[in-house]
């Protein structure tokens, strides 16, 4: 049975609680303030762990995105005052050969800059926090605006537009190890690598990956 890959979003009141048993998992900020293992998040931070651990709510409460690595949808053990759903789930069918690498980021691009016809080396699931991006893949082209999410295999040639406005998204990849610190991407035109890039990364979570629940 393949990994599964999951992202939920957590609505929690102002007194809102979960706690999550282990599994490795980023937990990303949309909007207030959480505390987890006594350290206080706010909007644009993230967190990230494989072991059980529990998310207190602010005093004006907090929007997450969470993602999670394994085999079982078994959500939270326990929670308050919350409101959890599945974004989406997709089965990793790709993931790399021997040790792997967690990573959690985020992409920026300008109004209307490109991401040239690329691929990456592992899997992993997207979702725009502003602006909208076109993504080109299989023959289809697919809009996302805010809190839209996909999912990329890796070794499938995308291509990705910004609409004509400020466009980030925040994505987690499963990737091989030797990569920590290294771009996983890969231009599929020779003529691409050279081009001026737009994109400008902010990375939360660069870390080896030892559970594969």
């Amino acid at each position: 049975m393949h990994p599964v890959l999951r992202l939920y979003e957590d609505v929690l009141s102002d007194d809102g609680w979960l706690a999550l048993p282990a599994a490795a998992r980023m937990i990303f900020v949309t909007h207030g303030s959480v505390t987890i293992e006594g350290g206080v998040l706010t909007d644009g931070e993230a967190w990230h762990g494989e072991t059980a651990v529990g998310v207190t709510a602010g005093g004006t409460g907090a929007t997450c995105w969470r993602w999670e690595l394994g085999t079982d949808a078994a959500g939270p053990a326990e929670c308050h005052a919350v409101r959890s759903h599945e974004k989406l789930s997709a089965p990793l069918e790709t993931l790399p050969d021997g040790e792997l690498l967690w990573r959690g980021d985020s992409v920026a691009f300008p109004p209307g800059g490109v991401a040239h016809l690329h691929r990456h080396q592992g899997p992993g699931i997207r979702c725009v926090i502003e602006g909208a991006l076109r993504v080109d893949t299989h023959g289809r082209s697919t809009s996302y605006g805010p809190g839209g999410a996909w999912f990329e295999a890796g070794p499938d040639p995308v291509f990705a537009q910004a609409a004509d406005r400020p466009t980030r998204f925040i994505r987690v990849m499963i990737l091989p190890r030797a990569l920590i610190g290294k771009s996983s991407i890969q231009y599929v035109n020779e003529n691409d690598r050279t081009k001026p890039k737009s994109q400008q990364y902010k990375v939360y979570v660069d870390a080896p990956l030892t559970m594969r629940r």
